[in-house]
C-alpha cells in the first residue's frame, strides 16, 4: 500500500493540489482551480470569500485522488500552505462574516498610521514587536473593519487566516501556528507570543478573538467527520501545521538552513531566508517573520511582478512564448526604458500610493519588445532593491532558489542572475509552496504517529531536488548595467513618492 501525502497551495489566483508519495517524494498527480477577485471594488481594495478557497481546493484534493487512483487509508496526512495575511472574519457560529480583504489589498494605509501612532511610531512598533505594521498585513485590516463596518465588527468572534481557515475547514480546529501568524503584525516575532499593546492599539477585546499559537511541526488534528466525506478520505488522515505560501515555499525549495535563499516569482515576488534568530530591521522594510519550521524567515515582498508582465503580455496579445522572445530579442537594459511597476501600490519599499511609471520613452524606446523587456527588468529591480536590504542585515546570498511562474523562463532567468548578480537555480518540482505543505505534512505525520525523529532538513535533503540544466550565472558586463539602472529605479521611486499621493487624491476626488 503506497503512503501518499497531500500538499495544498491556496493562492491569490488559484488553488494547486500535489499528491506526493512520501517513500520516494515523487509528485504522483496534481491538479489546480483557477478564480478571481471580487470585481469593482473601491481603488486599492482587494477581497475574496473564503468559500472560493474552500470549494476549489476540495474540488482539486478529489480530481488529483481521482487520477492517482488513490485509496482512502493511503492518504496519511495533508498539509495547506495558503496566502499570507488575508483577513477572514468568523462569527460565533464559525460562519464567515464578509469577504476576506487579502494581502494586496492597499486601501488600509491610514489603518496602519493609526495603529503605529499610538505605538509611538515606526521605530517604536518595531522595537514593541520586532515589525512594522504595513498595508498588506492583517492588523490594519482588522481595524478597518472596525471603523468601516461597525455591524459586521461586532459579529466578529474569531480572526483567521486563509491558511487557517482551511484548516479549520479539514478539522474544526481554530488555531495559528508561528509563521503564518507572524505575517499578522500582532505578534511579538522574538518570543512568538501576541504583542498586547499592539492588539489594545485596534481594540483591547480583541485579543479574546485570536486563536490559540502552536508550534509548526504539531499537527492541527485529524480530518472532521464532515469534510472526510466529502472528499473520500478517513478520519485517520492527519493534518499539519501548515503555513502561509513563503513559509510553505521555504520548504518546497529546501530553504530550511542558513544559506540558501529562494525567490518567489508569482503575482508577487518574495525573497526570503532561513535564519536561527529574528533578524529585526530598524528601517521596517524586511519582514520579520517566523518560519514554519520553528525558526524564522526575514523576507522582502514585492507585490508587482508577474501582474506586469501579464498585464503587458495580453496587452500586446502574445503568447508566453512570444512574450519572451521578444524580451529576449531587446537589449539589455532596453536603451534606458525602465518601468517603475508599482501597479497594486509597493510594499518594499512601503509605497501604498504607488503606480506604474514608465521613464525613458521616446523615439528609440517606443516599440514593443522595449515596453515587455523593460516590464521584465523593471519588476526584477524591485525585488533586487529588497534583496540588497537582506544583504545590508547580514543575509549574503550567493545562489537563488527561484521559484514560482516567472521561473520557467529562460530569459527571466538570464535577467534574474544579472540583476542580483548571483547563481539562479530552479528546482524539479515547480510547485514550491504545494510541494512545501506535502513535505510539512510527511514530516508531521513521520513524527507524531511513526515515533520517528525526522528534521525537517532531512526530508528536504532527501526530496527537493535541483534543474541542473536551468543553472544560471551572472555575466559581468551585464551586471554593471543593471547596477546603473538599479540606481536610476530607486532615486526616481523616492522622487516620485509625493506625486504618487497627489495623484491618489485626484483619482479619489474625481471618481469617487
Amino acid at each position: 500500500m503506497r503512503t501518499l501525502v497531500i500538499g495544498i497551495d491556496s493562492g491569490t489566483q488559484s488553488t494547486k493540489v500535489l499528491v506526493v508519495d512520501g517513500k520516494s517524494g515523487k509528485v504522483v498527480s496534481s491538479a489546480s482551480v483557477s478564480y478571481g477577485l471580487i470585481p469593482n471594488l473601491p481603488p486599492g481594495a482587494k477581497e475574496q470569500h473564503p468559500h472560493t478557497w474552500r470549494d476549489a481546493a476540495a474540488k482539486a484534493i478529489k480530481t488529483a485522488l481521482k487520477q492517482t487512483k488513490a485509496k482512502p487509508d493511503e492518504v496519511v496526512a495533508i498539509g495547506v500552505s495558503g496566502q499570507q495575511h488575508g483577513f477572514v472574519p468568523l462569527d460565533k457560529n464559525g460562519e464567515v462574516i464578509r469577504p476576506a480583504k487579502l494581502w494586496c489589498d492597499t486601501s488600509t494605509a491610514a489603518e496602519c498610521e493609526e495603529i503605529m501612532e499610538k505605538l509611538g511610531g515606526l521605530k517604536a512598533t518595531i522595537e514593541k514587536q520586532g515589525i512594522a505594521v504595513l498595508p498588506g498585513f492583517t492588523a490594519s485590516k482588522i481595524l478597518w473593519l472596525k471603523k468601516n463596518e461597525p455591524e459586521n465588527y461586532k459579529k466578529l468572534d474569531c480572526v483567521l487566516l486563509p491558511h487557517d481557515y482551511l484548516n479549520f475547514w479539514l478539522t474544526g480546529r481554530k488555531v495559528m501556528e508561528y509563521g503564518d501568524a507572524s505575517g499578522t503584525a500582532l505578534m511579538d516575532v522574538r518570543k512568538r507570543v501576541w504583542c498586547k499593546e499592539t492588539i489594545a492599539a485596534i481594540d483591547p477585546e480583541l485579543e479574546s478573538k485570536l486563536p490559540p499559537l502552536m508550534p509548526s511541526d504539531q499537527p492541527v488534528g485529524r480530518l472532521q467527520e464532515s469534510t472526510a466525506k466529502a472528499l473520500g478520505l478517513t478520519t485517520k488522515t492527519l493534518v499539519s501545521a501548515g503555513g502561509g505560501d513563503n513559509m510553505m515555499g521555504a520548504i518546497g525549495t529546501g530553504n530550511t538552513r542558513e544559506g540558501v535563499i529562494t525567490a518567489s516569482f508569482g503575482t508577487s515576488g518574495t525573497i526570503y531566508a532561513c535564519s536561527e534568530k529574528p533578524v529585526i530591521d530598524p528601517e521596517g522594510e524586511i519582514a520579520a517573520f517566523c518560519d514554519s519550521t520553528n525558526r524564522w524567515l526575514p523576507l522582502l515582498c514585492t507585490m508587482n511582478v508577474t501582474v506586469a508582465t501579464e498585464m503587458v503580455r495580453k496587452d500586446f496579445g502574445w503568447t508566453i512564448e512570444k512574450f519572451d522572445s521578444e524580451v529576449a530579442k531587446a537589449p539589455v537594459g532596453c536603451d534606458g526604458l525602465l518601468l517603475l511597476p508599482y501597479l497594486e501600490g509597493e510594499r518594499t519599499p512601503n509605497v501604498p500610493d504607488g503606480t506604474g511609471v514608465y521613464l525613458g520613452v521616446n523615439v528609440r524606446t517606443f516599440e514593443a519588445r522595449h515596453f515587455a523587456r523593460a516590464a521584465m527588468e523593471g519588476v526584477t529591480l524591485g525585488m533586487n532593491y529588497g534583496l540588497r536590504r537582506l544583504e545590508e542585515l547580514g543575509i549574503k546570498p550567493t545562489q537563488i532558489r527561484a521559484t514560482g511562474g516567472g521561473s520557467k523562463s529562460k530569459i527571466w532567468r538570464r535577467i534574474m542572475a544579472d540583476i542580483f548578480n548571483a547563481e539562479v537555480v530552479t528546482l524539479k518540482v515547480a510547485e514550491g509552496a504545494a510541494f512545501g505543505a506535502a513535505l510539512q505534512a510527511l514530516w508531521c505525520w513521520k513524527n507524531h504517529v511513526c515515533g520517528e525523529k525526522v528534521s525537517i532538513q532531512e526530508i528536504t535533503d532527501n526530496f527537493v531536488k535541483l534543474n541542473n540544466n536551468e543553472t544560471t550565472t551572472p555575466i559581468e558586463e551585464n551586471v554593471k548595467i543593471y547596477r546603473s539602472l538599479q540606481a536610476i529605479q530607486d532615486e526616481t521611486s523616492k522622487a516620485l513618492r509625493k506625486v504618487f499621493s497627489m495623484h491618489r487624491q485626484f483619482v479619489l476626488g474625481k471618481y469617487e
